[in-house]
């Protein structure tokens, strides 16, 4: 039998979703382009712009989990247009508060709270309306859109601030997240309900509730769950806890690679701050692209956690890699392992979320997915402080060495089955 191909109304859905994202995420990573603005221009101190760019994050921090329940209740339409025109609210009421630092810092972390609408409600209605067969790669194309937001974050920023000064940047975040409550409120719906499937089978013998096991064959891969079952999934099984501690763990190499990698190609490999950034920006675009591809494979081959537990291994021995470079300037060969190693680090990602979305069922899929990015923006905010640190008494070499060890944890924590609650 020839499975179902999306709709047309999924495929406007997946543009919409990766739109909607791009712009919360401009929102959300916007305010790190602003630093040396805010530090030379406006006399803030490093600790306080500092504290302006990681604002969002506090926020999305707070109401991830509660969006989510938002988007279970009501509905991924009134969540994703609510949260962005918040989220255009709050950064145009921050323009009246440029001059103050504590007041700014409040109104951003609440334009990222907004945000988080779209973090949680956009993965969820992407999943809701493609089959299983197709959710893969949808969901790796719905998560290019973070690392594409960031490039137009980190393109339009710094010229929009020199050009107007912060007051400018805010109106253009409110600009756009408005023009995207805007398009959501027209064109996103709501997916149609889940068709319910049989009880979950028991994932030792393979038999049904009732069952003898000997009665039927063993399941071997993916295990299913009555979609419109109202039960909390975190009870039924420990699926979902551990794929948001495999993510929150291969969550330590990405953000390392992110934040101290620009640095570690200039200090260790003696490459041009210019240079230097160009393989950084190409990394992302790589690492964008494998999102793709990977989630792509996992419909092709019927399996996400194989998949994770392929890319947690591989993160581990490339992480390893970039330790060993660390020792010697090596600049070509450097520049390709970091590339290597930064794409395979946010490979996961779509698969995780995917992962949890279908393993939550349709009445929890938002709440779940909220609790994945908390555990994931949770943990990145302790990687920037902790690994600098770490760098500042070990080194590069051997500060990356403990890096590595994360990754290899997750990997001896993923599931060995695929659990779905939606089809």
């Amino acid at each position: 039998m020839t499975p179902t191909p999306p709709s047309r109304q999924a495929w406007v859905i997946l543009v919409v979703g990766v739109l909607a994202q791009m712009a919360a995420t401009v929102a959300i990573t916007g305010p790190a382009f602003l630093i040396p603005y805010l530090h030379t221009e406006l006399g803030f101190s490093l600790t306080q712009a500092g504290t302006v760019a990681v604002a969002p994050s506090f926020g999305l921090i707070l109401t991830l989990i509660a969006w989510g329940a938002v988007a279970d209740r009501y509905g991924e339409r009134l969540a994703m247009t609510l949260g962005l025109g918040l989220t255009a609210l709050t950064s145009a009421i921050a323009v009246a508060v440029v001059d103050s630092p504590v007041w700014l810092i409040v109104a951003i972390a609440a334009s990222g709270a907004a945000a988080a609408s779209v973090n949680s409600a956009s993965g969820r209605v992407v999943m809701g309306w493609f089959p299983r067969h197709r959710r893969g790669l949808a969901m790796g194309i719905r998560q290019m859109s973070q690392p594409l937001g960031t490039s137009v974050a980190a393109l339009a920023v710094p010229p929009i601030a020199a050009a107007g000064g912060i007051a400018a940047y805010l109106w253009f975040a409110a600009a756009v997240t408005a023009a995207m409550t805007l398009i959501c409120l027209l064109l996103i719906r709501n997916p149609p309900p889940a068709e319910a499937v049989p009880s979950i089978v028991d994932i030792d013998d393979g038999a049904a509730p009732g069952e003898s096991a000997g009665a039927r064959p063993a399941v071997t891969g993916q295990v299913r769950a009555g979609a419109a079952s109202a039960d909390n999934p975190y009870r039924e099984d420990s699926f979902l806890w551990r794929i948001h501690v495999v993510s929150a763990l291969l969550v330590v190499p990405q953000f390392a690679f992110s934040t101290y990698g620009l640095i570690w190609l200039i200090s260790t490999q003696g490459i041009s701050a210019g240079a230097a950034g160009g393989i950084v920006a190409a990394a992302q675009l790589i690492g964008a692209i494998g999102r793709l591809v990977v989630g792509g494979a996992s419909d092709a081959l019927g399996t996400r956690v194989g998949l994770i537990r392929v890319i947690a291994l591989a993160a581990c021995v490339l992480t390893a890699a970039v330790a060993l470079v660390s020792l010697t300037p090596l600049p070509i060969v450097a520049a390709v392992v970091f590339i290597l190693a930064s794409t395979v680090s946010v490979a996961d990602n779509g698969l995780a979320f995917a992962s949890v979305a279908e393993a939550a069922g349709p009445r929890w899929s938002g709440k779940a997915l909220g609790a994945q990015n908390t555990g994931q923006f949770a943990v990145s905010a302790l990687v920037g402080p902790g690994l600098g640190a770490l760098i500042t008494v070990l080194g590069y070499p051997l500060s990356f060495a403990v890096v590595a060890v994360f990754p290899l944890i997750g990997a001896g924590l993923v599931p060995k089955h695929d659990v779905d609650r939606i089809t």
